[in-house]
């Protein structure tokens, strides 16, 4: 299939309002579902900043006025639109009984031919597919954050997904101007398997005190050129985030390897979840202010 029209989006956090975003401003009218009209309000909100400093931020930015991107975008706490979706791309927190609910509310409104994406950490595709009775309909589609700005995403072939499915997937990746990489399924995939033991194993060290979080993060930037330090990146992705991707992994290998660091789950239990919170490895009190 590849007239794809409407896209369903379910999940209005950071990375569902991103893609929202993005959807929009190539023209794509949008679904943009999640429980309840504030967090729909505030994610209208980002968007509108979004478009706004999109140029400042290194985008080009919509060729369109901004009224009229925004007006492609469609915000509900129900799933009644979502009979007409060409494609659906799921955001949902990494809790396998809501992501499970979720995939079978879609499938009972959904057309047959509509495909599922997964926007997911660590659940694997199979899983997701066997959910539903569509597994050939139903891939991994890893955005990276923030969305309208990162040019690649991580694809994940699930055990049943078909190449028609693969395909659809790349025409919309086209559509949005980025590129898919494709991976077979794995829990993590490549970029959590790699990322997130990195970041928990920075944890262990401000942890154990060999180094603070400014260092760890200035010796990834200077040393190897990395744009964020694994810190700064955690801070930005949500450390509950991580701590739940970190969990899943330690789940689904059984390896303590990916045990999650004491000092990480303390500071999700504090509230200190980075960037969204005002305070994680580091303090955005005055950003948020």
């Amino acid at each position: 299939m590849s007239d794809i029209h409407t896209v369903g989006v379910v999940g209005a956090g950071v990375m569902g309002t991103g893609l929202a975003q993005a959807l929009a401003q190539t023209g794509h009218q949008v679904l943009l579902v999640d429980r309840t009209k504030e967090i729909l309000a505030a994610a209208e909100r980002t968007i509108g900043q979004g478009l706004r400093f999109g140029r400042v931020l290194g985008a080009e930015g919509p060729k369109e006025d901004r009224r009229t991107v925004l007006g492609r975008i469609s915000c509900t706490t129900d799933y009644e639109g979502f009979d007409g979706a060409d494609f659906v791309i799921e955001n949902i927190t990494e809790d396998w009984g809501l992501k499970k609910g979720v995939y079978a509310r879609l499938d009972a409104i959904c057309p047959e031919r509509t495909v599922f994406a997964a926007n997911t950490s660590v659940i694997p595709i199979t899983r997701i597919g066997a959910a539903t009775s569509r597994p050939d309909r139903v891939l991994g589609m890893h955005f990276m954050n923030p969305v309208p700005l990162k040019p690649t995403v991580e694809m994940i072939r699930g055990h049943h997904t078909s190449a028609a499915t693969v395909d659809t997937a790349r025409t919309l990746l086209t559509r949005l101007g980025k590129e898919g990489i494709l991976v077979e399924d794995s829990p993590g995939f490549v970029t959590n398997r790699v990322l997130m033991l990195t970041v928990n194993e920075a944890v262990y060290l401000v942890h154990e005190g060999v180094a603070g979080a400014e260092e760890v993060d200035r010796i990834f930037k200077t040393c190897f050129g990395h744009t964020m330090g694994p810190l700064e990146t955690a801070d930005l992705i949500g450390l509950d985030t991580i701590l739940q991707s970190v969990e899943g992994l330690y789940t689904a290998f059984s390896d303590s390897k990916y045990r999650p660091c004491p000092l990480l789950v303390r500071m999700v239990d504090a509230g200190l979840l980075g960037r969204k919170s005002g305070q994680g490895f580091y303090s955005y009190a005055t950003t948020l202010a």
